[in-house]
């Protein structure tokens, strides 16, 4: 053979010198001069991908040699003339059990055995058709096989379609937080495989990519190729399972790979779940290494599994982010980083999917415009998550639109002070480290329809660049039992996740209090109180919970709530700011009091529609808005809102003091 030959070239070379081998064996044998000469056996070429192939799957001499022949047909299409002469069967063109019998030496029965490597790992398949017997049976050598023989390495086209790999030829270093896992991972593994096992081990968390990530990485340190599979992807028969799992294992023995099982909406608890069933089913008939990514730690069932290992991934810790931020930012952004990493809670891919959304790779773009690009791009990054359950709003109210008393106001400038600078007390100052839970911000709005809660919520959003969610109740509430509670874990998550506030309007209906059990409905009724009361402790976003009864809440959310803003009913100093604010600058106005209009008795909320009404009915004459008009909308809201209409709080303030 040639010596500067590649490995390919030198396994093509072989095998060709292996099939001109066997066509003389056969033709020898057809001809009636028996199957072998002197010498033979030492002229044999062995083929290297046929070697490994015979030692990773146990194969005997004899069935090396049957396979051979059966890939020898696939190949050349002269074999199956061959055999047929060989058997002296003109209507058998194919290779068989029975000539291998008289083909080769030291045949062995108990190749034919389904237990055996030739049919157990599904090397060939047998075409019997009516009585033929299983020797005289066609073989026909399995097309993943015959490239493996001719030197071509590539996953089963009857699994590939149900695999996508992972990435991890490039794979980033990992912060101490998840690099432990790995570590610890990696140690059971190899502890395992001197045992003589391949465990499997399960990941759980809420996010999905730090799971993939440290499954990269452990998989990396074992020198095999991480493939993921869905359950979705997966057959649901047992019989269609069991043959996808006999060719995964088949795959494993051929090429370095571990399985990594995304089952992470897999149902907690509910065994009975079609999923959840074959995952179990899978389980079982694996016997190499495999990872199960679940959200939580008895997704696979409370009896356990011998050789799993449960162990749970979380996202890098504030300080981690915002560490990988300033490896993308520079030292010089560093403040920019830690703002980042105190709002956003993103794992490594995500960080690295923002910066590059955000154009951070050029140089070019000055502090601000990249600040202003960076922090947009977070913030879109949690849109998609959250708006499938609520109804995003754009905030545009600012602090100049709002008219509060003083003491609730400042109550505001507290909220938004706590969220920026929750990094420095938590993280900087140690708070994090004594605390388990209440590290998010949950405030409660109350007071009347009206009032500027709402507005207040949007002002917050507004002041720290961030968007606001009011939670869809009728997306959220279901009827059937466990719906609800799955509803607002999502909601949680995507909220922490994408530094969104939450806005719970009419709070009162979730948020209720917890009545004596007498039947089913009021203790599911008070498991969602009951759920409630844990996750907006956990939470660690701000959220904003706005009701018009105050009483009607349970009274243990009070303790877990961080501020109570009362709005209460403006008085005619506030309604006469209020006024002074309604209209844009660009509305043509004409000798507005805003000191005669407070002394209509209204809310802000009712102010804002009479202002939008009057402004329609001045644009619909072709006039600005007059204090006339602004009374003919007055009178249309108030007989809206059933309220009486004093005729004299719309007399000029000097026709009532000529009056008086």
């Amino acid at each position: 053979m040639n010596a500067g030959a590649t490995p390919l070239q030198s396994n093509e070379l072989a095998l060709g010198a292996a099939l001109a081998g066997l066509r003389e064996r056969l033709q020898r044998l057809a001809d009636g001069g028996g199957p072998a000469a002197a010498g033979d056996a030492d002229e044999r070429v062995a083929v290297p991908t046929l070697a490994v192939l015979a030692q990773r799957l146990g194969l005997s001499s004899f069935e090396r040699e049957v396979l051979l022949l059966c890939v020898a047909a696939a190949l050349d299409t002269r074999i199956g003339a061959l055999c047929a002469q060989a058997l002296d069967e003109p209507s058998r063109p194919w290779p068989s059990f029975a000539l291998a019998m008289v083909l080769f030496d030291d045949p062995a029965w108990e190749a034919l055995s389904p237990d055996r490597p030739l049919r157990y790992w599904r090397l060939v398949d047998v075409h019997a058709s009516g009585a033929t017997p299983l020797t005289m049976s066609a073989l026909r050598a399995d097309d993943r096989i015959v490239d493996y023989v001719k030197g071509l390495n590539r996953p089963d086209e009857r699994i590939a379609p149900s695999l996508l790999p992972i990435a991890s030829d490039d794979l980033q270093p990992l912060p101490p937080s998840q690099q432990a896992p790995v570590d610890a991972l990696l140690a059971f593994v190899r502890r395992s495989a001197d045992e003589g096992a391949a465990p499997t081990l399960q990941l759980t968390g809420i996010d999905v990519a730090s799971k993939q990530l440290v499954a990269a990485h452990v998989a990396a340190g074992l020198g095999l190729r991480l493939e993921r599979v869905g359950l979705s992807a997966l057959p649901a028969q047992g019989a269609d399972l069991e043959a996808w799992c006999r060719l995964w294992r088949r795959e494993c023995l051929l090429m370095p790979l571990a399985l990594y099982i995304d089952a992470h909406d897999v149902p907690a608890g509910e065994s009975s779940d079609a999923s959840a069933a074959v995952l179990g089913r899978l389980l079982d008939r694996l016997h190499e290494l495999a990872f199960v990514a679940t959200r939580d730690a008895h997704a696979l069932g409370a009896g356990g599994r011998e050789g799993l290992l449960v162990t749970a991934i979380e996202r890098p810790s504030a300080t981690e982010q915002a560490q990988a931020w300033i490896g993308l930012l520079g030292d010089a952004r560093e403040a920019l980083a830690a703002r980042l990493a105190s709002q956003f809670n993103f794992n490594l891919p995500q960080i690295a999917s923002m910066a590059r959304s955000a154009g951070l790779a050029a140089d070019e773009r000055g502090d601000d415009s990249v600040a202003a690009a960076l922090w947009a791009a977070c913030r879109q990054c949690a849109h998609s998550k959250m708006d499938l359950l609520s109804q995003r709003i754009r905030p545009k109210a600012e602090w100049s639109d709002i008219v509060l008393p003083a003491d609730a106001l400042s109550l505001l400038h507290q909220i938004v002070a706590q969220v920026a600078l929750r990094r420095r007390v938590y993280g900087d100052w140690g708070f994090e480290r004594k605390m388990s839970r209440g590290l998010g911000l949950s405030a409660l709005f109350h007071g009347e329809s009206g009032t500027g809660k709402t507005m207040a919520a949007e002002v917050i959003a507004n002041a720290l660049e961030l968007d606001l969610y009011r939670i869809d109740l009728s997306a959220v509430i279901s009827k059937y039992i466990g719906e609800t509670e799955k509803n607002l874990q999502r909601i949680f998550d995507a909220a922490e996740d994408g530094g969104g506030i939450l806005f719970f309007d009419e709070a009162d209906a979730l948020f209720s209090k917890r009545s004596e059990v007498r039947d089913s409905h009021d203790r599911y009724a008070n498991i969602e109180t009951n759920y409630l009361l844990q996750r907006i402790e956990a939470f660690r976003g701000l959220a904003i919970l706005a009701t018009n009864l105050k009483g009607s809440l349970d009274a243990a959310f009070m303790r877990r709530l961080r501020f109570v803003v009362p709005f209460t009913y403006p008085g005619p100093h506030e309604r006469a700011l209020m006024w002074q604010r309604a209209f844009p600058a660009d509305t043509p106005v004409e000798g507005l009091d805003p000191v005669q209009l407070a002394r209509l008795d209204c809310t802000g909320g009712s102010i804002h529609s009479i202002a939008l009404n009057a402004a329609f009915l001045a644009a619909h004459r072709g006039s600005g808005v007059t204090m006339a008009l602004v009374h003919e909308a007055a009178r249309s809201e108030l007989l809206k809102l059933g309220r009486p209409i004093h005729e004299a709080d719309f007399r000029p303030l000097a026709a009532r003091g000529a009056q008086a």
